[in-house]
């Protein structure tokens, strides 16, 4: 099986690498130039005056930013990491508070948490949208929640309506990490937009890219105030005649720099063709697998769109008859790269299983203030971890620019693993 599937006959059916994905041209060539000849690579002083805002480039690309997500304030960051922690940041949360946050998610969802001494409170997904499941978040809540942090993965926003309700009912903050979802839409709203602070990621494989970078989106302002606090040295520039609410602003360097938001510009000019053509390619897979026995293709809500970061699907294993390491490592053998099995589940990291060498109440830094025994074991989020164990395959779109020609080699890979499945059985 691993000298080219020889097993099934023939030679594999992808001979080549697929394009990697590269959204990056002449206009953001230009643009970075442009500023390199400028000699002003930022701006940012992180002082009280006219440059605690940043350089033109940073303010152009915020303001452009704020145009296309309709949006009050957009505030951009060095990354999306640093975008997470400054949102937990400005929502007031103090130690041994508790977040609600999907364990099906990238481990900075959580870490942003640790970061201001609170507890991340991991909650199930469902398996349609792979988003947060809401009953989980309401079996989760306690005395102790003071936000929930949703997480659109895979490019699909989360059930933002009944998130919102649970939210007003219990007097909560909602964070989105629609990091791998920008341009996404929930019923007229962009992801991103309906929570108190949302944002997105512009590290190299999003959508759009900076090589490293973030944006932040809220229509509050006084969040607003805060974020660029949290983004700029805050500390440096609160003083004693402002708002109590922000003597305790504790400040970094987030800054995102004037190149990087050159390229940002004309980036986001670019976002809605991109999702355009992701789309279409995703329509066409869909096509080519939908007469594939056990396959479950993605799951499209009515009121939302999907922009697919990456294409999502489930094995159904009892009635295909065969585990998905042997499907992978089939499909891998006729050239297909790209295939993720399962995803993280950011509660059985070791940081969370370790956490009882520092006490049974938490880590070390928590476990004086949190007034419950979180345990962070193997079965509180059994959706998520069936998915990550045995039944969740997906396709980086992220990564490749798919052509007509590489939809057809991919299709064609599936449907001669399916041909063989039964054959696949009575291999080791």
């Amino acid at each position: 099986m691993s000298k080219n599937l020889a097993i099934f006959g023939g030679e594999k059916i992808i001979k080549k690498k697929f394009e990697k994905y590269n959204s990056i041209g002449s206009e953001e060539v230009l643009a970075a130039k442009s500023v390199l000849e400028s000699g002003n690579l930022s701006q940012f002083v992180g002082s009280k005056g006219s440059d605690f805002l940043g350089g033109p480039k940073v303010q152009e690309f915020e303001r452009e930013c704020e145009k296309y997500f309709n949006v009050k304030h957009a505030i951009t960051v060095n990354s999306w990491t640093s975008g997470l922690i400054a949102a937990v940041g400005a929502i007031d949360i103090e130690p041994g508070d508790e977040i609600i946050v999907p364990t099906w998610t990238m481990c900075a969802s959580a870490t942003a948490i640790l970061h201001w001494n609170a507890i991340p409170v991991f909650a199930d997904i469902n398996n349609k949208n792979f988003c947060i499941s809401i009953s989980s978040i309401e079996k989760n809540l306690s005395s102790k929640t003071k936000a929930i942090l949703a997480v659109d993965i895979f490019g699909q926003s989360a059930d933002m309506e009944e998130i919102i309700a649970i939210a007003k009912k219990n007097n909560l903050k909602i964070i989105s990490d629609t990091a791998q979802a920008p341009g996404a839409l929930y019923k007229d709203k962009f992801a991103g937009t309906l929570a108190d602070i949302g944002g997105y990621s512009l590290n190299y494989h999003k959508h759009i890219h900076t090589g490293e970078g973030g944006i932040l989106v809220t229509n509050d302002d006084n969040l607003a105030k805060k974020l660029r606090l949290i983004r700029n040295h805050g500390e440096n520039v609160v003083n004693s005649k402002d708002p109590k609410s922000l003597s305790n602003i504790l400040g970094y360097n987030f800054r995102l720099g004037e190149i990087e938001s050159a390229i940002g510009i004309e980036q986001l000019k670019k976002l809605n063709s991109i999702i355009k053509d992701r789309q279409e390619i995703a329509q066409k897979i869909s096509a080519g697998l939908k007469e594939l026995y056990g396959l479950v293709l993605p799951f499209n809500e009515t009121n939302r769109n999907h922009v697919y970061y990456v294409f999502p699907m489930i094995l159904d294993i009892q009635k295909l008859g065969v585990s998905r390491a042997k499907i992978v490592k089939a499909l891998k053998a006729e050239g297909l790269d790209g295939l993720v099995e399962g995803y993280t589940n950011v509660h059985l990291l070791p940081m969370y299983q370790k956490k009882i060498a520092y006490g049974s109440k938490g880590f070390p830094w928590t476990s004086n203030l949190c007034q419950r025994n979180i345990d962070y074991k193997k079965g509180i989020c059994p959706v998520a971890e069936e998915l990550h164990d045995t039944t969740f395959l997906g396709f980086e779109m992220c990564l490749h620019q798919m052509r007509d020609e590489d939809i057809e080699l991919m299709v064609n890979a599936f449907k001669k693993v399916w041909e063989n499945l039964d054959h696949l059985k009575k291999v080791n």
